[in-house]
């Protein structure tokens, strides 16, 4: 079983400086001087399951290059598994949110699976680092890691980037099963502090929330002009594109160019470019409810205005550790199939392919630049980069007060939180407030956007790790 590796590019992290000023750069620096010295000589090995879709594979991108920009040796190495694994380390991820998932079990014959397909994925690990390096292993997938890694003189950090809020039977399955695999790591990292289980010892447990990068394909500026040619030519908006090639920066500055079309499941044409467009970008996950969105905005938004509905998702096919991805946008088309016409015509289910991650970015981060409002409706929610991102591209933003959303978003000053993420009328009625009140709506973008430079770029983010490595030589 042959670990992925996954080349990093460097990125040099006085990009930011236009962004974070003068002094928040400085404090950087001197904590990347600080991370170099300590750090001499030694491996940063980040463990998942993926290395496209989904927020956690992003957002290491993105803190890699900046790592290794800084003068970090960071790396990054995907594991290996087979349909079962990933569909029983879901129902782990689902209970760690609090939800039952597929309702399977977690007893003696999932354990045994987990530990086999585990085995040969850390005797491959075990080949590429040697003690005092240091493994961030991340989520339930890579949780059997940790014992190997910590008996061979490695630090182990556990990244979780899962949680609820509070424990119920789900949770406490869930933790009962990871938990004796996790004994001998020296820390564990939670988005927020709610989502450490009781047994956790404080003196290892941190909390570090995620980032975005905002110059990445999927947050990079983009033109209206340039917005517009990507969405006409993938299929997401009608009329003739213009004659502008869709083409995008890449990361050594040179051109790209948008290859590939969107598969969209639409009665008509794709919305006109000048209607209202409402948005929800997730994985094909019944904890992103999208479902519920589509609902809600056929009940309570398309028969008041001329606003149509954008959800977004990956093929189903192109996110290798999510099993319900294919069941979920099933589900999805036949609840669309049954409503009326007219709400129908107004709703697009838009299925983006995977095969080139930076096209892929480049079309979220159009779709979403495009959209007069932004929506996570979650039922659960480890962080939500998603919105995040929206954040950063200054959107008016509708959201469930759920999980890491909360920390992101004040209701009323950078967005609208909905309380109860089931309640389809208070959905709706937010997602109309924003529709029909453009000036609240650009005043809670406008919010937004200082609040995500402020608290949500890579700086913040690296510089928590760096004390947090600091702090576990200090205690070897």
């Amino acid at each position: 079983m042959k670990l992925e590796e996954v080349h990093v590019a460097a990125l040099a992290p006085d990009r930011l400086l236009p962004l974070i000023g003068a002094e928040r750069a400085e404090r950087f620096e001197e904590t990347a001087k600080a991370a170099r010295e300590l750090l001499a000589g030694r491996v940063v090995l980040n463990v998942n399951s993926t290395a496209s879709g989904g927020g956690v594979a992003e957002m290491l991108r993105t803190l890699l290059a900046y790592a290794r920009g800084a003068g970090v040796d960071a790396q990054w190495v995907v594991i290996q598994g087979d349909p079962h694994f990933f569909e029983i380390t879901k129902r782990v991820h689902n209970n760690l949110h609090g939800a039952p998932g597929d309702g399977g079990p977690l007893g003696s014959d999932e354990r045994r699976h987990y530990e086999e397909i585990l085995r040969p994925n850390a005797d491959e690990l075990l080949a590429l680092v040697r003690p005092r390096d240091i493994v961030l292993l991340h989520d339930p997938q890579t949780a059997g890691l940790a014992q190997a890694l910590a008996r061979a003189g490695v630090t182990v950090v556990w990244r979780c980037h899962v949680g609820a809020d509070a424990s119920n039977a789900h949770t406490e399955q869930a933790w009962a099963f990871l938990r004796p695999y996790l004994d001998d790591v020296d820390a564990y990292v939670f988005s927020r502090a709610a989502y450490a289980p009781d047994w956790a010892d404080p003196r290892r447990t941190f909390v570090i929330p995620p980032s975005i990068d905002p110059f990445s394909a999927k947050n990079q500026p983009m033109s209206p002009a340039d917005v517009e040619a990507v969405l006409h030519y993938v299929g997401l908006l009608a009329g003739e594109p213009p004659a502008a090639v869709a083409a995008f920066t890449l990361e050594d500055g040179s051109i790209g160019r948008i290859n590939r079309h969107v598969d969209v499941l639409q009665t008509g044409p794709p919305p006109p470019a000048d209607v209202p467009l409402v948005v929800q970008v997730s994985r094909w996950d019944p904890l992103k409810d999208m479902v519920g969105v589509m609902t809600a905005f056929a009940e309570h938004v398309a028969g008041a205005g001329s606003a149509h509905l954008l959800l977004v998702g990956p093929v189903v096919t192109g996110v290798a550790d999510d099993p319900e991805g294919a069941a979920t946008f099933e589900r999805c088309i036949e609840v669309w199939r049954r409503l009326p016409h007219a709400e129908r015509s107004r709703i697009h289910l838009a299925c983006l392919p995977m095969q080139d991650a930076v096209e892929n970015a480049i079309m979220v981060n159009a779709i979403q630049r495009h959209a007069s409002v932004v929506t996570q409706k979650s039922l659960a929610e480890g962080f939500g980069l998603t919105v995040a991102e929206a954040m950063w591209k200054g959107r008016p933003i509708v959201a469930s007060a759920v999980g890491g959303i909360v920390d992101q978003i004040v209701s009323g000053q950078h967005g609208l939180l909905v309380n109860d993420p089931r309640d389809p009328v208070e959905f709706g009625q937010a997602v109309r407030r924003l529709l029909d009140d453009s000036t609240y709506a650009e005043l809670l973008g406008e919010n937004a956007r200082q609040r995500a430079t402020a608290e949500f770029l890579g700086d913040r983010h690296l510089e928590q790790y760096a004390q947090l490595f600091e702090q576990l030589d200090r205690a070897r």
